[in-house]
């Protein structure tokens, strides 16, 4: 297998700058190419090349028995370019021209032609001035080019810039490697910055990570990652804490579905075996085996509706329900209970009947689940206050309140988890601890809300909220 190379912030930053000194050196370049080239036919040429032209062009010029002639290569150079050419003698007079434009006269004194020497762009042409010196004449010529060629003279003490010259060196010398030293310094610098950002990321991922000051140009991303530190160590914490309260569960569970199986067991081989004593014995452990069996479909009723729940799956068949009624009809069922019939139930309204679009079998069961929690968890002598009414904006809650033993933040912090049973469960051992779980999933499942308040040694109420019709 190839081995994946580590990234190195050190190349990483010293690629950066190259590109970025290279980038500079051809703008550098392209400005110049802009600002100091002209266009010609042959392509692109500095700006001095029309001086340089000027120069040149007296090879093809020469004094023939003191007639001028301008040879036939050097007219054609001015055809190409689209240049002319006038030549004046030593009094100023034209004695030569070839494409002259009619704005310009045929003599000059000496004052104009020296002024040409740094004449700017006039009548879409730029002059330049040279000289034509034979054995027997001397001449100058002017050539016209269709250019803006500016001209600047720079005058300077020559004995002063030789004598800086060295100096300016070292300085430019000394500025290089300043910069150098400052440019290395900079990467050095931020290469370790750098590296504590991916150790940082690295030491996050191994969970042995310590967390960084935020300051300095990179505070933001340390915060980020002391952020994210915190937040996976959140996320393992309550992780593991599920996966002990579920191991917890899983143990609780197999323990209490053995409970009633062992008496159902027990009692079914005594019928079996024939040793009973009378028809009523024999009816009094048939109550005693469904009893139990009971308990343990409840139980695994509970587990499949939660995970229907869960999958999207369950039976949901919403339907107009008068919802005092309603509530009043499944508080009076659990009244009918033998197992609750001498419990203090009381249900309370305003009298006001209200239309909910629900689903009459699972609202059923989380209501019950509620009340019948608050039944077996709290002393016997405990009351338990259901009462329903309407808010503002069309909301019904549905209050189910008791003065019981209650429970501190802890506790009702855990208490709509699943698995979760509670810190009486030794005390009071029934139930699935899937119970809250399942009346807070059905609730929402009706686009509900359920909360919780609850003081130790005073009681607790739960709040059940849902949109009316009315």
């Amino acid at each position: 297998m190839k081995s994946k190379q580590k990234f190195n912030p050190f190349l990483c930053s010293f690629a950066v700058f190259s590109i970025f000194v290279l980038m500079m050196a051809s703008i550098t370049i392209g400005l110049f190419y802009y600002i100091f080239s002209i266009p010609e036919p042959e392509g692109l040429s500095i700006a001095s090349w029309a001086q340089m032209f000027t120069d040149n062009f007296s090879v093809w010029m020469d004094y023939e028995d003191e007639n001028l002639e301008v040879e036939k290569i050097g007219l054609d150079r001015l055809d190409e370019y689209g240049l002319w050419i006038q030549v004046i003698d030593e009094s100023g007079q034209e004695i030569f021209s070839y494409n002259k434009p009619e704005s310009y006269p045929t003599s000059y004194p000496a004052s104009t032609l020296l002024a040409f020497g740094t004449s700017a762009y006039e009548n879409e042409n730029t002059v330049f001035v040279s000289c034509l010196e034979d054995s027997t004449e001397t001449c100058s010529y002017i050539i016209g080019f269709p250019y803006a060629i500016g001209k600047y003279m720079l005058y300077y003490n020559g004995e002063r810039f030789t004598r800086l010259l060295p100096v300016v060196k070292k300085i430019v010398l000394s500025a290089l490697f300043i910069f150098a030293v400052l440019v290395f310094g900079y990467v050095c610098w931020i290469s370790r910055k750098l590296s504590n950002i991916t150790g940082g990321i690295r030491n996050v991922s191994q969970r042995v990570y310590i967390p960084l000051k935020e300051k300095g140009m990179f505070r933001s991303i340390y915060a980020a990652l002391n952020k994210m530190d915190m937040e996976i160590r959140q996320s393992d914490k309550i992780k593991e804490e599920t996966e002990n309260t579920r191991t917890e569960w899983i143990a609780n569970i197999t323990h209490d579905l053995k409970t009633p199986l062992s008496p159902v067991k027990g009692y079914a081989e005594l019928l079996a075996d024939n040793q009973i004593a009378g028809v009523e014995t024999a009816q009094e452990y048939g109550k005693i085996i469904l009893k139990n069996v009971s308990h343990v479909e409840k139980l695994l009723n509970d587990l499949k509706l939660t995970y229907q729940i869960d999958s999207g799956v369950v039976p949901y068949n919403p339907q107009e329900v008068l919802i005092t009624r309603y509530v009043k009809e499944v508080v009076i069922d659990i009244i009918n209970d033998p197992a609750f019939s001498k419990r203090i139930i009381e249900f309370e309204s305003d009298g006001q009947e209200l239309i909910v679009f629900l689903d009459p079998d699972l609202l059923r069961r989380a209501i019950q689940n509620i009340i019948i929690n608050a039944l077996i968890h709290n002393p016997p002598d405990t009351k338990i206050k259901i009462s329903i009414g309407k808010s503002a904006a069309r909301v019904v809650f549905i209050s189910i309140c008791d003065n019981g033993s209650g429970m501190d933040e802890a506790e009702q912090a855990k208490l709509f988890n699943r698995y979760y049973r509670g810190t009486n469960t030794r005390e009071k051992p029934e139930g699935s601890g899937l119970g809250l779980a399942i009346a807070k999933q059905i609730v929402v499942l009706h686009g509900g809300n359920i909360s919780v308040k609850s003081s130790p040694d005073i009681g607790t109420e739960f709040i059940i909220t849902l949109d009316s019709q009315t």
